[in-house]
């Protein structure tokens, strides 16, 4: 009992956070809620830690709530990505923060309680359990879409998530109900034995409900046909609440895929393998043209978004083919888009707390010059997003398309490195905006504060991630990440 608490303390810790925050909301006194939501999840960051590297697989509380919720060395190494995730994000937007007077205390708590929903995600091992925690985090997001009410951008970007939102969380309640028909039972590894037991062509109801079950996951992380939302919804929400959705939430929606994919249905993987292809090429292309067609530096990144979940679907339908060893890659992968799209997002942050507006392509204008600093750091991010050599980017999708090549996936790795190749076209569109252009008049000196900081670790990160320790041996390589990838997905057999 003692040790399945140990277990869960995180948790606990992000929820009563979110209830104290809740409370302190209408405090008159000032209160630094950001450095406080810091703390908390600082508090469970290190708590997570302490059992990293650790081989453990326990159900929490089974006598209660069954095989509902898991804690193994998967969900471990998951809760450190979303927990240190959900930190950057507010650290490295302590600046806007200041300079935007809508956020308070509701704000902070909503974000916990999101960051609680993307958790419990991760240690779902029942799917009833992974749509509560799904439709926590969502909610939590919903809200925080349409924080600023006096932006009507926001507000329409909340209606439109919330409707489509809704519509996919019916979709996956539909997946439940014909999976739990067939099944008798909807914990993974309940219905994993009973595909093992069973001949697959008496399959096609639990193979209906798993599809409507995806088609809500690939809804989240933006997948085509179901990306309508991206775009918009990134655009209208506030800078802190888009980079979390763009990398935070990305990471606990893979949480629980890799975890029905490597479970319950990877003796279905014959079946799955077509639709991932097509859902792959749908992806990666319809994301390129979205990614092309922006002026807006948020939206072209959001677009973008859109293709980086093609390319982890190309290693998602290799692990359908029997390349288990891909799960690793989507893990190295969601590491390294986190650290470049949160360094990029981070810059325009830190702009837009001074300049209170959209930032296009025309803003970055000769930025080389004013800003020789962050410019210097934006190329990096676009450099490591497009896949550049010496970044961690490259290394991502090296892992990726390697994976794709041992399933035998060769036309789906070609298209995806013909993709990466696009890709630098919109990547070093703003390179080339930001150098190419007669220098201004007045030059921006760089300020060391928590902001600036942060974005120059992102930056030394993207770099170290793609040439490892060359010049640094002492250091841990990134192969190091691998070999924690690897450690985590055994947890799982």
């Amino acid at each position: 009992m003692i040790y399945e608490l140990f277990l869960i303390l995180p948790m606990m810790l992000i929820v009563l956070g979110a209830l104290m925050l809740m409370l302190l909301s209408h405090r008159e006194a000032p209160l630094n809620r950001n450095m406080l939501s810091v703390l908390i999840l600082a508090l469970a960051f290190g708590l997570t830690l302490s059992r990293l590297g650790e081989a453990h697989s326990v159900f929490v509380f089974e006598a209660i709530f069954g095989r509902s919720f898991i804690v193994d060395s998967f969900s471990t190494l998951f809760d450190l990505m979303i927990l240190g995730g959900a930190m950057l994000t507010l650290l490295i937007n302590h600046d806007y923060f200041k300079s935007r007077h809508y956020f308070d205390g509701d704000f902070f708590a909503l974000v916990l309680f999101a960051v609680f929903g993307m958790m419990a995600l991760s240690h779902a091992h029942e799917l009833i359990s992974a749509f509560i925690s799904l439709e926590i985090a969502s909610l939590s997001i919903y809200a925080l879409v349409g924080y600023n009410s006096d932006n009507p951008k926001s507000r329409e970007a909340m209606m439109k998530y919330v409707v489509l939102g809704s519509l996919a969380g019916a979709l996956f309640m539909l997946g439940l109900a014909l999976i739990y028909g067939a099944t008798g039972s909807t914990e993974l590894g309940a219905i994993a034995a009973h595909i093992a037991a069973h001949p697959q062509d008496a399959h096609t109801m639990l193979i209906i409900g798993g599809f409507f079950v995806m088609v809500t996951l690939f809804f989240k992380i933006g997948a085509v046909p179901f990306h309508a939302w991206v775009v918009d919804v990134y655009h209208g929400a506030p800078l802190p609440v888009t980079m979390l959705m763009a990398s935070t939430f990305k990471i606990a929606l893979f949480a629980v895929i890799l975890r029905i994919y490597l479970g319950d249905f990877a003796a279905l993987g014959d079946f799955w393998s077509l639709p991932l292809q097509i859902l792959c090429v749908l992806t990666l292309i319809g994301g390129s043209f979205l990614a092309l067609s922006q002026s807006n530096i948020k939206r072209m990144l959001a677009g973008s978004s859109v293709v980086h979940a093609g390319y982890m679907l190309i290693a998602l339908n290799a692990i359908t083919l029997g390349n288990f060893n891909a799960s690793e890659s989507i893990l190295f992968y969601l590491m390294s888009y986190f650290i470049s799209s949160v360094g990029a997002f981070g810059i325009l942050s830190f702009l837009a707390a001074h300049e209170h507006k959209q930032l296009t392509f025309e803003d970055f204008k000769g930025f080389g010059y004013s800003h020789p600093y962050l410019a210097a750091m934006m190329s990096i991010f676009m450099l490591s997003l497009a896949g550049f050599p010496s970044t961690i980017g490259f290394l991502g999708k090296f892992y990726i398309f390697t994976g794709a090549i041992e399933a035998g996936q060769i036309a789906l790795a070609a298209l995806g490195i013909f993709v990466a190749f696009v890709s630098i076209f919109y990547y070093f569109r703003l390179i080339a905006t930001m150098y190419f252009y007669d220098t201004p008049k007045t030059e921006q000196h760089f300020g060391f504060d928590t902001t600036t900081v942060l974005i120059l670790l992102m930056a030394i990160l993207s770099i170290w991630g793609g040439i490892g320790t060359a010049l640094l041996p002492y250091l841990p390589t990134p192969d190091a990440l691998i070999e924690l990838s690897r450690h985590a997905i055994t947890s799982l057999d």
